[in-house]
């Protein structure tokens, strides 16, 4: 098998866990009319189609800001913004209706597509569209008629999870129907964000033009917490920015767990972003941080595979799994989305007031981040739980490392005698003490 295959063979399985984490999920997709413009977006559709064939319950929230200029400029229309939002009188209003159900149709027609030669043969995907935005009137703001410009009232939330329930594709559009019959224009991001908190969706995914979040220098933001958002939303100039963030916020404080911020200029990046431990966009979640947390039996075999290679050169004394089991509770790990990146543990020697840490393993692809400090700063306030006066370690590669986080290297004759007597003299290993 040629290598290129065996990379794809590796990929498929690392994605496993995470399709089988996302099957009868509920996501949320909203993508602007610019995103449906773009050459990538028929890759797009077959992604989303992909999705759908793995369980997931799909409702795609399609904008048309684009569309609709595009219309008023043809009809010339003149446009009147307030406050960075559109008034809509009835010639704008026909200029909506047209442009969004043109999209819709657009869009339900790639939705659609079965060629033989093509990712969605076979797929048979069912687009179910219809009023199941309830909306209400804007109406007059410091002395401003909005007219037919309006706020999302109600998402129909028994309607849209029956049709998720039969395996259909939700398709809703930028607009929303009031009980008294008449239509309004409402922004994407107003409908997208409720559409997400109504059905309690499990995430809120955004096709944006960049590659997701951007910080105050440009670069992109992998995961980050709602402050962070926060903090960017309050110094952010640009309207379509804003709103997005405040789209995010407003989902993220109101119970959805996960926003995700990708590209839909890229071709991979929806599935990266859903299917690979590192992503491809910006993940946005309430405790965006790696859980630092006591290992627990089930986190045996990510230890394992964590310290394997370590062990196999000979930087770690090789451990059994029956060993592992037994000293479980003495381990300390890191999770990044399930995933063991990060572990160490702490063995106490009562007998003479200290305890040694062991095992600090960090994953190649996450060192440099401080994780080795976490670990060891939470094993010292356990130690000082246990009333330990220190802490000892031995090492073979790491001398510098411990000397920076205040440790100091001393003789063999300072460890505990029980320790002195398992010492292996073959390995000179380097003791390194630290009073806590």
């Amino acid at each position: 098998m040629e290598n290129s295959s065996k990379d794809y063979v590796k990929w498929f399985r690392n994605a496993a866990p995470y399709i089988n984490a996302h099957r009868g999920k509920t996501f949320v997709l909203m993508f602007g009319g610019e995103a449906v413009l773009h050459p990538n977006f028929a890759n797009i559709i077959h992604d989303i189609a992909l999705l759908r064939s793995l369980g997931v319950k799909l409702v795609l929230v399609h904008g048309a800001r684009s569309q609709i200029e595009q219309r008023m400029q043809q009809q010339r229309i003149e446009q009147h913004i307030e406050n960075h939002i559109r008034i809509t009188d009835a010639d704008t209003l026909a200029a909506v209706k047209d442009a969004t159900g043109s999209l819709r149709i657009h869009v339900e027609a790639l939705l659609t597509m079965g060629l033989v030669n093509s990712p969605m043969h076979g797929s048979q995907i069912r687009v179910s569209t219809g009023n199941f935005v309830i909306a209400k009137p804007i109406g007059v703001r410091n002395g401003v008629d909005f007219k037919y410009t309006g706020l999302v009232r109600r998402i129909d939330t028994q309607g849209i999870n029956t049709q998720l329930d039969y395996g259909s594709i939700v398709l809703l559009s930028p607009v929303g129907y009031s009980s008294t019959g008449e239509v309004f224009n409402l922004s994407l991001e107003d409908v997208a964000t409720q559409t997400a908190i109504s059905l309690k969706a499990d995430k809120l995914i955004a096709l944006t033009e960049s590659d997701g979040l951007l910080d105050l220098e440009g670069e992109l933001i992998r995961s980050c917490g709602l402050s962070t958002v926060k903090k960017l939303l309050s110094t952010c100039n640009n309207h379509g920015e804003s709103l997005l963030m405040k789209a995010i916020a407003q989902s993220a404080e109101q119970g959805v767990e996960r926003c995700h911020c990708v590209s839909y200029q890229s071709d991979s990046a929806l599935l990266q972003e859903l299917f690979t431990r590192d992503g491809a966009g910006t993940l946005i979640a309430k405790d965006h941080k790696e859980q630092l947390a006591s290992a627990t039996i089930d986190d045996v075999g990510g230890i394992l595979e964590l310290i394997e290679p370590l062990e196999a050169e000979g930087t770690l004394v090789k451990r059994s799994r029956e060993l592992l089991e037994v000293e479980i509770g003495q381990f300390n790990v890191i999770k990044k989305e399930d995933v063991i990146i990060a572990c160490a543990a702490l063995y106490p020697y009562h007998e003479a007031n200290t305890g040694e840490i062991a095992c600090l393993v960090i994953h190649p692809d996450y060192r440099g981040g401080n994780r080795g400090v976490r670990l060891i700063n939470a094993l010292e306030k356990e130690a000082k739980k246990q009333r330990l006066s220190s802490i000892f370690v031995l090492t073979t590669v790491s001398a510098h490392w411990f000397l920076e986080q205040g440790y100091v290297e001393q003789s063999i004759d300072k460890l505990p005698e029980g320790k002195q007597k398992m010492y292996n003299y073959q390995r000179k290993s380097k003791v390194f003490i630290k009073q806590i």
